[in-house]
């Protein structure tokens, strides 16, 4: 579905939320199928066993790779849950799992396609810990068969599917949780409360850190799936490509039609911190964001140096993604910094933090963890989406602040530094914008490269509407709001 004009595009946008957002999912010919009236009954009998302490919870784990394994974990340190079923479209990957779980004790069996555990009257909620591009499938197809669901970070692979599992969410009554930890670790709440309460004075930048040393991928090739995975089953909602990175697992972060960079992989953390310090319960009203796969070249497709810049009505969010050698920032590499007219707070984990007066002196620290799985379970049986403490409608935002950075990015064009220099300095939002370029400047060189000659894109300057999450000057962005969903996989539009 496209528009011709930003003249359309609103008629457009009005037609894809009332169809991604209200109706259901078409599975495709081979799906399984059930009668939404018994349907109902059987998740009213589930909810009231749910509520019973003395009941298990029946959980299905989908996605058995790094982050279902810790999925598993945390379930597993409970007495009231039972994970069921383990869902990966990588049989060996799966197989692991299980038997790792039949050891300690639970009934686990093995399933490769996710639409077999629609029908399992025992599951009473999923947590999905798949590649990105399976993220909000999986979590609505859940949710219309009546199942609670734990999603991971980013939640979603792009920004209207995002909305589509909030309005999910609320029209099946179901509990969705994002699986942004750091809402449940005290140093974190601790740090946020500080920050909002005035103490550090008036705060109009956060400043977000992902100082990740990323190695290259490989080259660029065609390679053979691993046997044991079902890439039909893998690809799922994303058009059937021939794979062109070496290493299958974990590698599809840096490739578009799978993963989101940095900025969408551990970045969104940060992201979604600096949001909620800030105090910003919507989109941002402009953003633009520069960068490129500087220092090497592989088979990724997303920037390994990137900045984004989120303009709000009263506060900025500047976002560094740096994936070469690089020197924390007061303390920091992968973290957060809220700058205050009084001082500022430097979280530099999801746990742990310090506040600062003015002239850099050590106010307080912060520390602390917390059980994000333990909030999503404890939820499921109160039923009242209020007690999480990352309810989906937190990880859709944060989660489309990367969206929507990349999407700049994508639509940019290279450009040469003294025209980057002239472009930040003309920037009247903050004056934070050229300081930042000058840093990442000298983090090119220190890294062996002339800034001057390097393939910097610069990206589109976008305007947005956060009511509409549209972009209000550029047909082109709209279009990578969505993607195109290959049958059965779809999210009908």
């Amino acid at each position: 579905m496209k528009a011709k004009n930003m003249t359309e595009w609103a008629e457009v946008q009005t037609t894809i939320s009332r169809r991604l957002f209200l109706q259901s999912s078409t599975m495709g010919a081979g799906a399984l199928a059930f009668s939404m009236r018994g349907l109902a009954a059987e998740v009213d009998e589930r909810v009231k066993a749910a509520a019973n302490p003395s009941e298990k919870l029946g959980v299905a784990v989908i996605g058995a790779g790094i982050r279902g394994d810790v999925h598993c974990k945390e379930f597993t340190k409970r007495s009231d849950v039972e994970i069921l079923f383990v869902c990966d479209a990588d049989r060996a990957v799966g197989q692991k799992r299980v038997e790792g779980l039949k050891a300690k004790g639970h009934r686990t069996q093995l399933v490769q396609d996710v639409r077999r555990l629609l029908d399992e009257k025992s599951v009473d909620a999923v947590s999905i810990a798949t590649p990105n591009h399976w993220h909000a499938l999986a979590a609505v197809w859940a949710m219309q068969a009546g199942k609670d669901v734990y999603v991971e970070k980013p939640v979603s692979h792009n920004v209207a599917e995002g909305r589509a599992i909030v309005e999910t969410a609320r029209k099946q009554s179901r509990i969705c949780q994002a699986g942004m930890q750091c809402r449940s670790m005290q140093g974190t709440i601790d740090a946020i409360e500080y920050v909002r309460s005035g103490k550090i004075g008036v705060v109009k930048l956060a400043r977000g850190l992902c100082y990740n040393l990323r190695k290259p991928i490989g080259p660029k090739g065609k390679y053979d799936p691993p046997s044991e995975v079902d890439y039909n089953l893998w690809s799922g909602p994303a058009e059937l490509l021939p794979v062109t990175r070496p290493q299958f697992h974990y590698d599809w972060h840096w490739q578009w039609p799978y993963g989101n960079g940095d900025l969408g992989n551990q970045g969104v953390h940060q992201m979604d911190i600096a949001r909620w310090g800030l105090g910003q319960n919507g989109l941002s009203k402009r953003v633009f964001s520069y960068g490129g796969r500087l220092g090497y070249n592989d088979a990724s497709e997303t920037p390994n140096t990137q900045v984004v810049v989120h303009e709000f009505d009263d506060a900025t969010l500047v976002f560094e993604v740096r994936g070469l050698k690089t020197s924390p920032l007061r303390g920091a590499s992968v973290g957060v910094i809220f700058y205050g007219s009084d001082g500022y707070v430097v979280l530099t984990s999801y746990t742990d933090g310090a506040a600062f007066d003015g002239d850099g002196k050590l106010v307080k620290r912060f520390s602390g963890g917390g059980d994000h799985f333990g909030n999503f379970l404890e939820a499921v049986r109160s039923r009242k989406q209020e007690n999480l403490t990352a309810d989906i409608l937190e990880g859709h935002l944060s989660s489309a602040l990367c969206h929507t950075g990349n999407i700049s990015w994508r639509l940019g064009a290279e450009l040469p530094v003294t025209e980057i220099k002239s472009r930040l300095a003309a920037e009247s939002s903050h004056k934070d914008a050229t300081e930042t370029f000058e840093r990442f400047a000298i983090h090119l060189q220190e890294n062996g490269m002339d800034p001057a000659a390097a393939e910097i894109t610069y990206g589109a300057e976008l305007s947005m509407d956060p009511q509409r999450e549209t972009f209000a000057n550029s047909v082109e962005a709209n279009a990578m709001l969505t993607r195109e969903y290959r049958k059965p996989f779809e999210l009908q539009l």
